[in-house]
């Protein structure tokens, strides 16, 4: 029987393995699939209604990408979220925030302001109607219009070569609903810093933006850990 978690979108533009692959590294990223879920090849054939040759390319491929690992008498998994993996990606994205909100407080354009106060508007709604991937949705849009307003190039690149491992960090964040109002708040600052062009703080705020998200999911983290003892 087919699993609607894994249910594959079949793309005439792209091979097998790819919509495969792809099904399943979201399934990952939004945390569908969880850290340390064991990925057998049968039953995931048998879930997605496919053969098992695109499963195990597909498998090969997220543990390249660091998302699967290959566990001893166990086989392939999803890689747990540690707290060192945790720490060493929102470590270097806080440096990255706070160069992103600084360059911005001195390149950021009107037309940019007001979509970035649209999108904080639609991120209070999507909260509001407790739709968890709008909210992540709109988080990364959040973002991303600070990033692209710093007309960064290179910089855009390292972020988005984080995307995917940050994406895992904010699911593991936005679902716990109580987390949100904080969020909201924190966004508000960071706007308000980059309208006044309040470079120190901007840095600041934004760093802190990103710790806060650190010792949230550490604690979640540290929960699940006593769960399983």
């Amino acid at each position: 029987m087919i699993d609607e978690r894994l249910k594959v979108d079949v793309n005439q533009y792209l091979p097998l393995r790819d919509v495969v692959f792809n099904t399943l590294r979201e399934a990952i990223l939004k945390g569908d699939l969880t850290p340390g879920e064991r990925l057998m090849e049968k039953q995931l054939a048998e879930m997605m209604g496919v053969s098992r040759t695109p499963i195990r390319e597909a498998i090969r491929k997220l543990e390249l990408e660091g998302l699967v690992v290959m566990a001893p008498r166990k086989g392939a998994q999803v890689a747990e979220i540690t707290e060192k993996d945790l720490q060493d990606v929102l470590e270097v994205r806080a440096a990255l925030e706070a160069l992103a909100v600084r360059l911005a407080c001195e390149k950021m354009k009107k037309e940019e302001l007001d979509k970035l106060r649209r999108t904080m508007e639609e991120f209070k709604e999507a909260a509001d109607a407790k739709d968890v991937y709008g909210m992540i949705d709109k988080d990364v849009e959040f973002h991303d219009i600070i990033f692209r307003s710093t007309e960064n190039e290179r910089l855009m690149q390292i972020v988005n070569n984080l995307r995917e491992q940050i994406y895992r960090y904010r699911v593991a964040y936005l679902k716990h609903s109580h987390h949100h109002t904080g969020i909201q708040e924190e966004h508000e600052d960071i706007l308000r810093v980059i309208e006044e062009k309040r470079v120190e703080e901007a840095e600041n705020v934004a760093t802190v933006h990103i710790h806060n998200q650190e010792k949230a999911v550490i604690q979640l983290i540290r929960e699940e850990n006593k769960k399983e003892k």
